[in-house]
């Protein structure tokens, strides 16, 4: 017991798990950084070189587009109104209506026709109340998630467990007897087939069912986990205004380059073209609208990539002020901080961040084109096997790196060296996240997808005249709205709690406390990680 007490000079025997984790984490007096909290105004502009680099891309991408709007060619869609003129040796426009006159006459069926267009207008209005509603109503739908999260963490968990269960065997099975009881769907889906798919969906569905049971033990870690995520989130409801937002942006942005990548297409003239003794007038590009397009396309996935870490940013920044202050007074403007910083000083760090996210999504795009291709050899395979691992371990790094910028305003090989050694200094380094939390929520936004699907089709089953395969195409189209929206809210979950994982880590690194309860949770997942370690035989020797 004296000697589980040596390592700490000037320390009191420690009386809650929290200390003793403090006390166990024997940090290196040597190391060279110290860690904590960037409070206040941050100077001057992180990986400048890389924000350069990327205004240069966004410039041309925007000046050439414009030069592209304003020197296209109007005869771009009148390709076949020219005709080859040997007098001149050139491309001649002839009148497009004067061949108007040889169109074969188009006999149109009305009374189909009418069937069709009545048919096809009564989706439509359906398909857009229905999104509109969805769209509306996944607002309060978030923020009631949310609410149980805060207050009902547990029952929500060991609701939504056993559904994640039960409603994919009962959509299944009407599924099944629904098939039973149709001809048409009798006579192209055997029996066995349908046997076999049901086997196969009851056998993935029984794998799931086993993985939750095995980790029964950490579902109670896990309600606690989402508990404090959920009430940091609830301090900083901000976010899902700034966030969508940012996303609103961004799409605008996109549809700017989609236009010019569009307008660029115009760019070129009509010429002559021989083929075999035979002149025709053909449309050719000019020289420089590929090498605009590759530009444009690499820009707008950069800034994609990029906006994605500011979220990942602005939320690591709003939660860190949340977890590192003193009292309410700090959090009015934790998310207009958490913005100037992401696109002021580390608006760099940001699209470095992005930039290296970019090259390691176009690096495995062609592993996966080469998988797909079945290039064989051991060189291929072990060259696939190491970049994968190395795409992976970037990965990893970065959630965590860009995360530690926004905490500490530090350049991005600063912070992704500072997290290595964070993480490492405190027996952290083997630790990842929790992961069942996400996978939980993840379950639960599928639950209640389903759910909401299901009541979509049940409405307008009784409310409209859409037939059979009409109201399955609506309610599935309500479905994946709404868990993309929930998604997203998982989304920012994760990222709270990675977050709120990398403060604790921060504490731990000074043997600090600035949040009780979120070390009484954070500990327990250290030591449910690291059981078969000499950690827990000191914690049991000392209690």
């Amino acid at each position: 017991m004296t000697t589980t007490q040596d390592t700490n000079n000037n320390s009191t025997p420690p009386s809650s798990p929290t200390q003793l984790l403090l006390s166990n984490s024997d940090p290196d007096p040597t190391h060279s950084y110290q860690v904590s909290y960037h409070h206040g105004p941050r100077p001057g502009l992180k990986d400048r070189p890389f924000l350069l680099l990327f205004s240069l891309f966004l410039l041309s991408t925007f000046l050439f587009g414009i030069l592209a709007a304003l020197h296209r060619n109007p005869n771009s869609f009148q390709i076949s109104s020219f005709v080859y003129d040997p007098t001149s040796t050139s491309c001649l426009l002839i009148n497009p209506t004067s061949s108007s006159s040889f169109s074969p006459p188009i006999s149109i069926n009305n009374s189909s026709s009418t069937s069709f267009n009545s048919s096809s207008s009564i989706l439509l209005k359906n398909l857009t109340w229905t999104l509109m509603t969805t769209l509306i109503l996944s607002i309060p739908i978030v923020l009631f998630v949310l609410f149980l999260l805060k207050h009902y963490t547990k029952q929500v968990v060991y609701v939504s467990l056993p559904l994640f269960v039960v409603v994919p065997v009962l959509v299944f099975l009407y599924c099944f007897i629904a098939c039973t009881f149709s001809p048409t769907c009798r006579v192209s889906f055997s029996l066995g087939h349908r046997v076999l798919v049901l086997a196969v969906v009851f056998f993935i569905i029984g794998l799931v069912a086993w993985l939750f049971v095995v980790n029964r033990h950490r579902v109670e870690l896990t309600v606690r986990i989402i508990k404090v995520a959920s009430d940091a989130l609830c301090k900083n409801l901000g976010l899902f205004l700034v966030l969508p937002a940012l996303g609103f942006g961004l799409f605008i942005y996109c549809v700017s380059i989609a236009v010019f990548l569009g307008l660029a297409r115009l760019n070129g003239e009509i010429v002559v073209q021989e083929e075999d003794g035979e002149f025709d007038c053909v449309w050719k590009q000019d020289g420089w609208v590929p090498a605009y397009n590759a530009m444009a396309i690499f820009t707008m996935l950069w800034s994609y990539l990029a906006m994605a870490e500011a979220q990942v940013y602005v939320i690591s920044g709003t939660i860190a002020q949340w977890y590192f202050s003193k009292g309410d007074s700090t959090l009015r403007r934790s998310i207009r901080s958490s913005l100037r910083n992401a696109f002021g000083p580390s608006s760099g760090t940001i699209c470095l961040s992005g930039l290296l996210s970019c090259v390691v999504r176009m690096v495995r795009a062609a592993i996966d084109n080469a998988r797909r291709e079945d290039v064989t050899g051991t060189v291929n395979l072990m060259l696939q096997f190491c970049v994968n691992a190395l795409v992976t371990a970037f990965d990893f790094l970065n959630k965590f790196t860009i995360t530690f910028a926004a905490i500490t305003g530090e350049a991005y090989c600063t912070s992704a060296k500072m997290t290595y050694e964070l993480l490492r200094r405190n027996l952290l380094s083997a630790v990842i996240v929790e992961t069942v939390s996400t996978r939980i929520l993840a379950a639960i936004v599928l639950v209640l997808s389903a759910i909401y699907a299901v009541v979509v089709w049940a409405i307008l089953k009784l409310g409209s005249n859409l037939g059979a395969t009409e109201l399955y195409s609506v309610a599935a189209v309500a479905w994946v709205v709404l868990m993309v929206v929930l998604g997203f809210f998982v989304h920012v979950f994760e990222n709270v709690i990675h977050t709120i994982y990398i403060c604790y880590a921060i504490d731990k690194d000074k043997g600090e406390v600035c949040k009780q309860d979120v070390h009484e949770v954070y500990v327990q997942l250290h030591i449910t990680r690291n059981c078969a370690y000499p950690l827990i035989a000191r914690t049991r020797l000392v209690v």
